[in-house]
C-alpha cells in the first residue's frame, strides 16, 4: 500500500490531478498504520503482517 500511494502521488504530481495526489495520500496514510500496526504486534483482520 505505501508503494502504491508513492505512485499515486508522483502521478498526481506529473499529471497535474488533485484526486491521483489525494488517493495517494490517503493509501500512504493507512498502508505507514497497517505497517506501524504490525510492527506493533497487533493483528488487523487476521494478519500479522502486511506487504
Amino acid at each position: 500500500m505505501i508503494v502504491l500511494g508513492i505512485l499515486l502521488l508522483g502521478a498526481g504530481f506529473f499529471f497535474g490531478n488533485i484526486l491521483f495526489d489525494i488517493a495517494g495520500a490517503l493509501v500512504l496514510m493507512i498502508g505507514g498504520a497497517l505497517m506501524l500496526a504490525g510492527r506493533m504486534g497487533h493483528r488487523l483482520g487476521g494478519r500479522r503482517h502486511y506487504y
